[in-house]
C-alpha cells in the first residue's frame, strides 16, 4: 500500500501573480503533504494549466514535461522589456508598428523547427546558476540558442499597438522569445503583456480546477474526486498488461522475458514491436488494470524503471 494518502495529478488552472513553486506549495499545503511536485514551469504573470502531481505521480514529472503545450497570448508593441513581458523595464521603444498583412506574412519564419535563445530571465543553467538570478545581479552572460518546435502559431486578433496568438509548441519554447524575435523581425520591439496556457499533453481547460474551487473540495473531505489518475500523464505511452507472475518479478527488480509467441503477440498487440524495440517505455498495468511502474523494454525483455507503490 501506498504511504501517500493521494497519488495521481490535479489540473491546476493558475492563477495571476503566482509562482509555480507558489502553487506546489498551496497544494501541499490543503492536503497536507510533503510529496509534490508540478509539471512545466509556468511565470507568475502567466495563468493557465499547471499540472501538478502529488504522491507516486511525482514518479511521472519527466514524462509529461516533454509533451506539447498550447498558448494564448498578446503582443504589445513598441516596447523592449528587460524580461520580455510586462514585468521587466522598459529598456528600448520604437514608433514602429507592423501592419496586419505585415505580421501574418512573418509568422511561417516561426513555425517548424526553429532556433530560439531563452530569455535571460528564465530558468536555463548558466555554470550552474539560474539564468535569472544571474540576469537580476546584474551579471553579463550569454545564452546559446537551441532548437524549438513551434506546430502551430496563428494571429486571432490585431489592433495598431498589440496583436494575439494561439500557439501549440513542443517541449522548451519560450513564448517571450517568440514575441521578442517577432517583433524584431517586423522592425519593432515587443514584449508579452498577457499569457495564457491552454494545455500541457492531455491536461486541458476542460479538467482544470481553480485553488478556490480545490479548497472547497478539499474542506468537504473529496480530494480524491478531482485527482486524476497516474496514468494521465502517460497516455502517449504504450500501456502493456502484465500476468501476476510477471508482476512479482518486475516488483522483485528482475526482468521479465517475453519467448512464446502468445506473450510476443501482447506486445505487438499493445504497442511495442519485439523486433525493434530499444529502450522503450511503457506502463506496466497488473492483473487489475492498475498502474505497476514504468519499464523499459529492449527486444523481448523488460525490466523495472519506476514503480508505484500503490
Amino acid at each position: 500500500m501506498s504511504k501517500h494518502p493521494y497519488n495521481g495529478w490535479i489540473n491546476i488552472d493558475k492563477p495571476l501573480d503566482m509562482t509555480s513553486t507558489q502553487a506546489v506549495g498551496k497544494v501541499k499545503k490543503l492536503l497536507g503533504m510533503k510529496k509534490v511536485g508540478h509539471a512545466g514551469t509556468l511565470d507568475p504573470l502567466a495563468t493557465g494549466i499547471l499540472p501538478i502531481a502529488v504522491g507516486e505521480a511525482t514518479k511521472t514529472v519527466q514524462y509529461l514535461q516533454n509533451r506539447d503545450k498550447g498558448y494564448d497570448f498578446t503582443i504589445t508593441w513598441g516596447e523592449a522589456r528587460s524580461t520580455d513581458d510586462s514585468e521587466g523595464e522598459i529598456i528600448a521603444s520604437s514608433d514602429t508598428r507592423p501592419s496586419q498583412q505585415q505580421i501574418i506574412d512573418a509568422l511561417p519564419a516561426f513555425t517548424g523547427d526553429i532556433e530560439q535563445i531563452p530569455p535571460k530571465f528564465s530558468a536555463i543553467k548558466i555554470q550552474g546558476e539560474r539564468a535569472y538570478d544571474l540576469a537580476r545581479d546584474g551579471v553579463d552572460f550569454k545564452i546559446e540558442p537551441r532548437q524549438v518546435t513551434v506546430h502551430s502559431l496563428t494571429m486571432t486578433h490585431y489592433d495598431t499597438d498589440k496583436a494575439s496568438f494561439t500557439m501549440t509548441c513542443g517541449k522548451g519554447t519560450y513564448v517571450r522569445a517568440i514575441a521578442r524575435d517577432l517583433a524584431e523581425k517586423l522592425g519593432t520591439y515587443g514584449y508579452i503583456s498577457s499569457l495564457r496556457r491552454t494545455f500541457v499533453g492531455s491536461f486541458t481547460t476542460e479538467t482544470a480546477i481553480s485553488f478556490d474551487k480545490l479548497s472547497e473540495i478539499v474542506d468537504k473531505g473529496a480530494a480524491q474526486e478531482v485527482l486524476l489518475g497516474l496514468g494521465h500523464a502517460l497516455d502517449d505511452i504504450p500501456a502493456l498488461p502484465l500476468n501476476q507472475m510477471e508482476a512479482s518479478r518486475l516488483r522483485n527488480g528482475q526482468k521479465i522475458i517475453f519467448s512464446s509467441k502468445p506473450d510476443m503477440d501482447r506486445l505487438n498487440t499493445h504497442g511495442v514491436n519485439p523486433l525493434t524495440a530499444k529502450d522503450v517505455i511503457v506502463l506496466g498495468l497488473n492483473d487489475n488494470g492498475k498502474p505497476l511502474g514504468l519499464l523499459s523494454v529492449n527486444g523481448v525483455s523488460a525490466k523495472p524503471e519506476r514503480l508505484f507503490n500503490l
